[in-house]
């Protein structure tokens, strides 16, 4: 299972980096883990060298009581990280030692649990129907009793923020309860997700303060202020943060795991992850999306591809000389990296730099250079967008040094001839498109027909059928993805069409674009710029 001494982080135990995705994140709409799943997140979280893991709730979840039997049975190895079991307080009027679901917790084997009690009087009264005084007692007698076992205890203190805010020497008895019994980290949940940075921070000092217990923060995204909530909590003493993968959690989410460490590294030079790891933030970010069958968020602070991507020319300009002159730190910190995104607003800077990252070389080429920033300029004038679309982006590149240098660019794999797409209506009330391609590759002038679900699936099925014999790499490429796009009125213009199409092989992938008033003739551009992109790699490789 994991090694019983609880662990810390590598500032030992003076700050705990605390994930609760398989309990919290796993409220998420849409998100439903398996055990499987449950256990390969918790050897990613392990890997990067998180302090703890919430695994669930023992006795009250069957996929988590599950999830522990089998972490204690050797299907869980941890090397940083101390497994902890959520769960609640014993119930008013029984003794904690004959509750079954803090029996539930000890029968998990974790070596450290976590608490959940009320702590806003409201709550105590109406939700639990107790006074204070009996939740005081339910928490300080379960504490005692798990503490006696040999567990480590954490206590969540529910709604605190509110509860301090209308009562606050009620919210601060649960905490000292939960401290005079044992409990090693009293954390401060904005349960509702209601609070702002500035309150949560003066909050926290005069919790930490008033009690002398270490305090931990627990933020809800309402606000969308989780992870500054966090920081502002950190700043102002607490040593213990909770988090979520990729901010994951029921309604807007919670603190993320990946921007809060990213900002205690990058920003507070505080080591909670072991030496080096820092750099596979990016990597465990989105392994942890693909095992929740959530995309990746394009746009997610340190972790996102666009996290470090740049579209203005002034932008690219000042990168040319310093990257860090438009980078608030070096991508490869977090293990991401830099990209220029090209369109309409490229300068040569931007052109240049995309192109090194192509690999192609436009800045020994300044005709080459010029000529490509005029002729991006023009097609996205006319609703063209390579900025998704690096492989059409390089054909073009190539296109124009070829033009430059006065010889002609590499031949395409093969030269149209003509194409046609009828769509079958049948009787039965199926709809299949039929694609006959003629084409000339190798010397040959090739015809063949297919059929498939749509015009576009029914011509990349002709076109293969036409290429196969004569191109010994076409097997290795699928048609991954196909996206479209209708732009209206597009600089005075009638709407015309945009098709992205997503393609792989077994080592990597890559995006043409397509653009025509006509969707199959958009699509037809895409996959031919596809297939010249994978006859480029192939003659080069």
């Amino acid at each position: 299972m994991t090694r019983t001494e609880p662990a810390g982080t590598p500032l030992g135990d003076d700050f705990h980096l605390y994930d609760t995705t398989l309990r919290d994140g796993a409220q998420r709409e849409g998100i439903s883990y398996s055990v499987a799943d449950k256990l390969a997140v918790a050897r990613h979280l392990d890997e990067l060298g998180v302090g703890f893991i919430e695994g669930g709730w023992p006795g009250a979840m069957p996929k988590d009581t599950e999830f522990f039997a089998r972490a204690a049975a050797g299907e869980l190895e941890l090397s940083h990280a101390a497994l902890v079991a959520f769960g609640s307080t014993r119930r008013a009027g029984t003794a904690a030692g004959d509750d079954p679901q803090v029996r539930a917790l000890l029968d998990s084997q974790a070596p450290v649990v976590t608490l959940v009690a009320k702590s806003d009087v409201r709550h105590i009264e109406r939700a639990l129907r107790v006074d204070v005084d009996e939740a005081c007692a339910m928490v300080a007698d379960t504490v005692k009793f798990l503490v006696g076992e040999g567990r480590r205890v954490f206590l969540d203190a529910e709604h605190f923020f509110d509860g301090y805010a209308h009562d606050p020497d009620s919210a601060l008895r649960v905490l000292d309860a939960a401290g005079t019994a044992g409990a090693d980290v009293v954390v401060l949940c904005d349960t509702n997700g209601g609070q702002l940075p500035l309150g949560i921070a003066e909050t926290v000092r005069e919790v930490a303060d008033r009690t002398g217990l270490r305090i931990g923060i627990h933020c809800q995204d309402d606000t969308s202020c989780a992870v500054a909530n966090s920081i502002a909590a950190v700043q102002a003493g607490a040593t213990h943060v909770q988090c979520t993968a990729n901010g994951y959690g029921e309604r807007a989410g919670n603190a993320d795991l990946f921007a809060v460490t990213g900002n205690l590294v990058a920003k507070l030079g505080m080591n909670v992850l072991p030496e080096g790891r820092a750099a596979e933030l990016t990597r465990v970010s989105h392994a942890l999306a693909e095992i929740a069958n959530i995309a990746p968020d394009t746009h997610q602070a340190y972790v996102g591809s666009s996290a470090f991507a740049h579209k203005a020319g002034l932008h690219a300009s000042a990168i040319k000389v310093d990257p860090l002159l438009y980078n608030h730190i070096d991508p490869a910190t977090v293990g991401n990296d830099m990209r220029v995104l090209v369109t309409e607003m490229a300068g040569k800077a931007s052109l240049e730099l995309k192109g090194a990252e192509l690999g192609v070389d436009l800045a020994g080429n300044p005709e080459a250079l010029s000529s490509t920033v005029d002729k991006v300029k023009d097609l996205e004038a006319g609703g063209w967008s390579f900025e998704a679309a690096d492989a059409s982006l390089e054909l073009l590149m190539r296109r124009e040094i070829a033009g430059a240098e006065g010889r002609e660019a590499a031949a395409p794999p093969f030269t149209l001839e003509s194409y046609r797409v009828v769509l079958d209506h049948r009787v039965d009330g199926e709809v299949v498109s039929e694609a006959t391609v003629k084409v000339h590759v190798a010397g040959e002038r090739v015809i063949a027909t297919a059929e498939g679900n749509g015009p576009v699936n029914a011509l990349d099925a002709a076109l293969r059928k036409a290429l196969r014999p004569h191109l010994s790499w076409l097997d290795e490429m699928a048609l991954s993805d196909y996206k479209v796009r209708i732009l209206v009125n597009r600089q005075g213009t009638g709407a015309v069409t945009r098709v992205l199409v997503e393609s792989s092989d077994r080592e990597r992938e890559w995006t043409t674009v397509g653009v025509h008033e006509n969707i199959v003739e958009a699509s037809w551009l895409a996959l031919c710029d596809a297939l010249a992109h994978k006859a480029l790699r192939a003659s080069t490789d």
